[in-house]
């Protein structure tokens, strides 16, 4: 767009180095998914080891020779790297290679170009590829000169690059506006499901671990899912309806990757805000994936990036039917809890939707923990407050006494009642409790224990 570069193509060898200066190694499996779900199509991968990436061409004299040869003979139009590239790198290795050089914050960029829909997506992500592009552009034209010259117009003159930067800064001012004035939507919207009480859990996780089709499941909605990496971009948001608790707000999110580059944490910054203000997190996580652990700590850190690392999780073990088909021992679609016996855990299979319903019947538990489940001894002087908690649907049952009160068994949000109370110039503690309403229990023989482990 705004330099010259070789002209690309979708044949694309792969470079993938061990550094040993790294502490967390890409995965080569995970890059070439990457490359695939680009729209690419590799030919090769070149690999090798190095203790640190050489200044000028990140990979050695040696192994851009063995790079030149494999272009040739396989008549590439792209190199990729599943490492970042500094500027003058990936220009010397494109001098080197006469050919499109691109570094792994590129080809995310490029897929998550493809997969925007929606206005605010496609200008989250012309924002984070023009701020990456702009470390890009030094010495880019350089078969131009000045643009003014001739008689009366001598002088320093504009070059391109300068031309360039103006441009991009521009550009990049005016996407801040507008993504601005999309924040403050969100924040409005998020103040009325606020002010109407309506609780939001949003779905997080790995890139492909399911989140999507499980929404689908839920909702009976149809998001575009698909066995591929970011395959969801744009956030999408449902209605539901959840027993003891009412209506809530499941939100899909975009997934999260290793080495998630900052660009793209801050240029989604506006979408990223729906999980870190959500009141339940669902952390999907891909059973089936043998990197299930190291996926979960690498999520936690991009959701500790965006300060949402502290909002209460559920974690949802997906794709056991995957599992199944492999292992000997079937597992079993459950609800794992913790010692307080509250849910921290659901398996299930959002595919086939086996333990989709203890899916919701634990995120109510857990939204429920803010409901006041009480039976109260109500005189007959409190018949305006016994009117109010009909009229918000709060009574489960009442009986009458031989003395004339009454034993209320209420359910209801504990704001909602609160403010009941304030009405009436109430206070909870004046009220007489008589006995709890007594919550179903899950059957024994379907409680396994939490820390069982996938053979």
């Amino acid at each position: 767009m705004f330099f010259d570069r070789p002209d690309s193509g979708e044949l694309a060898v792969l470079v993938h180095l061990d550094l040993a200066s790294e502490n967390e190694p890409e995965d080569p499996r995970e890059f070439e998914e990457l490359v695939l779900s680009a729209g690419g199509d590799p030919v090769t991968l070149v690999s090798g080891f190095r203790s640190s990436p050489h200044p000028k061409y990140f990979v050695g004299t040696g192994k851009v020779e063995e790079l030149c040869r494999a272009v040739k003979e396989n008549s590439a139009g792209l190199v990729i790297f599943n490492h970042n590239l500094s500027p003058s790198q990936e220009r010397n290795l494109e001098h080197e290679l006469k050919c499109r050089v691109l570094d792994r914050t590129g080809l995310i960029l490029d897929i998550f170009a493809q997969r925007a829909r929606t206005h605010e997506g496609k200008l989250q992500v012309e924002l984070a590829q023009l701020q990456h592009m702009s470390t890009r552009l030094v010495r880019g034209w350089t078969h131009l000169e000045r643009q003014k010259g001739g008689i009366g117009l001598r002088g320093p003159g504009e070059t391109q690059l300068e031309t360039d930067r103006r441009l991009l800064r521009g550009r990049i001012k005016s996407i801040l506006k507008r993504l601005e004035k999309v924040r403050r939507q969100r924040d409005q919207g998020r103040r009325a499901r606020n002010r109407a009480e309506i609780p939001t859990v949003s779905l997080v996780g790995y890139t492909n671990a399911g989140k999507s089709t499980l929404f689908n499941r839920v909702t009976e909605s149809e998001v575009y899912a698909a066995d591929q990496l970011f395959a969801t971009l744009d956030p999408t948001m449902r209605r539901i309806e959840l027993d003891d608790v009412g209506p809530a707000i499941l939100a899909d999110t975009v997934g999260f990757i290793s080495h998630l580059p900052h660009k793209l944490v801050e240029a989604f910054h506006a979408t990223l805000e729906e999980a870190a203000s959500a009141s339940l997190l669902l952390h999907v996580v891909d059973a089936h994936s043998e990197e299930r652990h190291i996926n979960i700590q690498r999520v936690n850190e991009v959701l500790e990036e965006i300060g949402a690392v502290e909002l209460p999780t559920l974690t949802i073990f997906n794709k056991i039917d995957l599992l199944n088909t492999e292992l000997p021992n079937r597992v079993p679609p459950r609800i794992d809890r913790d010692s307080r016996d509250k849910p921290v855990a659901v398996w299930l299979s959002a595919q086939t939707g086996e333990g989709c319903e203890l899916l919701l019947q634990a995120i109510s538990e857990l939204l429920a923990d803010e409901m006041v489940c009480d039976t109260y001894l109500l005189t007959p002087a409190m018949g305006r407050l016994r009117a109010m908690l009909y009229q918000s649907n709060a009574v489960v049952s009442e009986s009458p006494t031989e003395s004339g009160d009454l034993h209320l068994s209420i359910r209801i949000p504990r704001s909602d009642f609160l403010r009941l109370l304030k009405t009436e110039n109430m206070t909870q503690d004046q009220l007489k409790v008589v006995d709890k309403v007594v919550d179903q229990q899950i059957d024994p023989d379907q409680h396994f224990e939490s820390d069982q482990k996938i053979a």
